[in-house]
């Protein structure tokens, strides 16, 4: 069974159609990324699975479970996490107070696996560790988005969705964030990725598939889609 089924997804901006009959499934482990240009529907997809969009038709099964209409918060207590497109960290809190609010839906703060995730987070990421009591919003983009991913890992998710991680980064960190990701899955979390970087998203995806207009035009493995030519003239640039 699948750890997440989308099916036959509709979603509206007040008369506007954003995204049309979409189905997919993740399973447990995998990397599956959404490709697609500006507009195609890739955030609304990723909002309507966490709860901050609703849903005009279709359905959300998430570890066999419906969850169509279920609140963001009963999401992520069922291990459903986001890093959401522009960091959205909370600016005037510190870096450990922004991990917190990451496992806000938790009650075991004081216990072993909750220093044992903070560790986790500090391992992935030994800049937050040294950036604990600083103000969020004092920090460079890049490590803003470290502390994004990491606040979502911190829920302890089964699948994080990662909404353009890489947007905006210098190259280097660019590898950096993806590099992260590729230990995400290693470690055991199932990553819903979207991504403008098609190359890098493309690469490590276990499944991918192509969103226009709202709609799937295209699916299939990573490296079926990185060998597709036109995907390749779509969005690999040649």
């Amino acid at each position: 069974m699948p750890l997440l089924e989308v099916e036959g997804l509709c979603v509206n901006y007040g008369h506007i159609e954003a995204i049309r009959d979409i189905s997919f499934t993740v399973d447990q482990g995998e990397i599956v990324t959404l490709i697609g240009a500006n507009g195609a529907g890739k955030t609304t997809t990723l909002k309507t699975i966490s709860g901050l969009r609703a849903v005009r038709a279709g359905r959300i099964v998430f570890d066999g479970k419906d969850i169509t209409k279920l609140a963001p918060e009963g999401r992520v207590k069922l291990g459903l996490s986001q890093s959401p497109e522009g960091r959205g960290c909370f600016p005037g809190m510190t870096v450990r107070e922004n991990l917190d609010m990451g496992a806000y839906v938790r009650k075991d703060r004081k216990s072993k696996a909750y220093r044992e995730d903070l560790d986790r987070v500090f391992t992935l990421f030994p800049r937050l560790q040294e950036r604990v009591g600083q103000q969020a919003g004092t920090m460079s983009g890049g490590e803003q988005q470290m502390l994004a991913i990491g606040r979502a890992l911190m829920a302890r998710p089964k699948l994080v969705l990662l909404d353009e991680p890489s947007m905006g980064l210098a190259p280097k960190l660019i590898a950096q964030i993806f590099s992260i990701i590729d230990e995400i899955k290693a470690q055991g979390t199932t990553v819903l990725l979207v991504e403008q970087n098609a190359a890098q998203a493309l690469k490590r995806a276990d499944v991918a598939h192509i969103l226009e207009t709202g709609e799937i035009v295209k699916s299939g493995t990573g490296a079926e889609l990185s060998g597709d030519g036109s995907v390749r003239a779509a969005y690999l640039g040649g």
